[in-house]
């Protein structure tokens, strides 16, 4: 079952606005609820943002991390990214954007990074991504986004004495893809790949495979059923801007207990 919106409506400045291509978004009711858009932004402002990415890949490579000892990507964040073209992803009109679309309340509170993987990485553990986040400070105002600034250990809160922290939780999952080969085609690997039940089982079946087009995103709510991981076994480098929202802890457990947040 689909359902066709069209882009965004939310107040939003004209500048901002002006980057989209307008072509419909589409929500998708299976394997679970998640927006799929082609062509997010126009051709002009989305070579702006692959060639920032390959500069930043060839420049500032020293500046990428392993994401997880588990996990075959390595990764750029956001809160190094706060000049250019990416610093979009960080603004607070990307994050009312996406928050009103997925009908999420959004804290104003932004974690993500670019991530790479290089040609035959292995696939990934479905997870919700229903996890904690831990941010500095208090909630942003209207206008305003936070990123992680180091100051607290954003998995665990961990923290010198005097510093404020808030506990949130994953709200809403975006992957952006960007600077992937424009040949891909079926069997190239490297999708997103999608599932209704996992059951316990470490190597289901995938129920949907999104496959890493350029100027290309999906995007969900963090749900205890949102079960996704990266597919695998891609012939090219595979990049793909991974993000979040935020929401109070006490929403999701009110919404889904505490024990279906999964802990790091």
């Amino acid at each position: 079952m689909t359902g066709v919106m069209e882009t965004p409506a939310p107040a939003l400045p004209e500048w901002f606005t002006e980057l989209f291509a307008h072509r419909r978004w589409v929500r998708r009711a299976t394997p679970f609820p998640h927006v799929y858009v082609r062509d997010v932004f126009v051709e002009e402002f989305y070579q702006r943002l692959s060639a920032e990415y390959q500069r930043v890949r060839r420049d500032r490579g020293d500046e990428f991390h392993v994401v997880n000892e588990l996990y075959s990507a390595d990764a750029i964040s956001l809160t190094k990214l706060r000049n250019g073209p990416l610093a979009l992803f960080g603004s607070r009109e990307w994050h009312d954007l996406i928050a009103g679309v997925m009908g999420v309340a959004g804290t104003g509170d932004i974690e993500g990074a670019v991530h790479h993987h290089p040609p035959d990485s292995p696939r990934g553990w479905p997870h919700s991504d229903l996890a904690p986040a831990w941010f500095a400070g208090d909630p942003p105002v209207a206008g305003e986004t936070r990123l992680p600034d180091g100051e607290v250990d954003i998995q665990t809160g961990e923290r010198e004495s005097g510093v404020a922290a808030r506990e949130l939780v994953r709200g809403v999952a975006i992957m952006f893809y960007l600077a992937n080969d424009p040949a891909w085609a079926a069997g190239d690997g490297g999708e997103t790949a999608l599932f209704a039940h996992v059951n316990g089982r470490h190597d289901p079946e995938p129920d949907l495979l999104v496959p890493p087009l350029n100027n290309s995103m999906v995007m969900f709510e963090c749900t205890p059923r949102s079960w996704h991981t990266f597919a695998g076994h891609n012939v090219a480098d595979r990049n793909c801007l991974v993000m979040w929202l935020h929401r109070p802890r006490s929403e999701a457990v009110r919404r889904w207990g505490e024990n279906h947040i999964v802990t790091w």
